[in-house]
């Protein structure tokens, strides 16, 4: 499978500690970084456990399913010529941002995502912090193995992605030069991302490329201080609470209900979809609710 995330998880650790000891011994201009908490980062590391666990299980099923795609198909990708890989690195990318972002604007792909974004911290620890159901990638890169690109180019695209992002989950680095901060994916643009605030919501998707956002409309530049978490955080350390939480919130809802419509609604709607609010995305939904209450909207 080439799969490489196994053999960098020391790696990952080691990063891990490193950055966690220069806020250990930060100085007066590091005081409105938000750094480390010990509880947090202890629920970032038994939800990167638990993925690893689920994964490697998970990743038979996969690597069947990917596998039978590529027989079936009379597409074949030849592994010795040097543009096939570049083609897999923007076919990779661009299903990473189209997952990203289903992710975030369908209420069923948020259940599994929003484990992600539930810490109120933003450091190394957070890229660990990884859903516990890992089903909804499968849509979204299955195209890849019909397209005719072995199995193994695609798990190992991915994990070279996955590595690539668990960088971009800090606060120590600042903004980079213009040329990289246009064309790739940094930790300033990953920061709005994780924030709370409605400028933030729903932009940033991309994995390595930004340029996907740049194209598409979801891009937004790092101005105020991020708010890190969910606008209505999970105020919980469990993991199970963490990662299935939004599940059972899904099915009292659907209890709560009559309607297939809004059964409908409640499962593939936008996060926080109610049959008042009718919004794709959490940022839709937002503005809709400012504009409701007549506050004015920020663009």
């Amino acid at each position: 499978m080439h799969d490489l995330i196994l053999p960098a998880i020391p790696f990952f650790v080691l990063f891990l500690v490193l950055e966690w000891m220069t806020f250990r011994h930060a100085g007066e201009r590091d005081e409105d970084l938000v750094g480390y908490d010990p509880q947090d980062t202890r629920t970032s590391l038994e939800m990167g456990l638990g993925s690893v666990v689920i994964g490697f299980f998970w990743g038979f099923i996969v690597l069947a399913i990917y596998a039978g795609l590529y027989a079936l198909t009379p597409l074949r990708v030849p592994t010795d010529q040097p543009w096939a890989y570049v083609a897999l690195f923007l076919a990779d990318d661009l299903a990473f941002y189209w997952y990203h972002r289903i992710s975030h604007e369908v209420r069923v792909f948020w259940a599994s995502h929003v484990a992600h974004h539930s810490s109120t911290h933003f450091n190394l620890s957070t890229a660990l912090r990884q859903p516990w159901v890992p089903l909804t990638t499968l849509p979204f890169w299955a195209p890849l193995a019909l397209l005719g690109f072995p199995p193994w180019m695609i798990f190992g695209m991915q994990s070279v992605s996955l590595i690539y992002q668990f960088g971009l989950h800090t606060e120590r680095i600042g903004r980079l030069p213009a040329p990289i901060e246009y064309v790739f994916n940094t930790p300033s643009h990953h920061r709005v991302h994780h924030g709370s605030q409605e400028r933030y919501l729903d932009k940033n998707y991309g994995g390595i490329l930004i340029i996907w956002d740049r194209l598409f409309g979801t891009f937004a530049d790092e101005r105020e201080r991020v708010v890190y978490g969910l606008t209505t955080n999970i105020d919980s350390y469990n993991p199970l609470v963490v990662a299935f939480g939004e599940y059972v919130q899904i099915w009292h809802d659907i209890r709560a209900t009559r309607s297939w419509r809004e059964r409908a609604g409640y499962v593939f709607g936008g996060p926080g979809w109610t049959p008042q609010r009718h919004g794709r995305g959490l940022a839709h939904d937002v503005a809709h609710e400012l504009a409701h209450d007549g506050d004015p909207i920020r663009s």
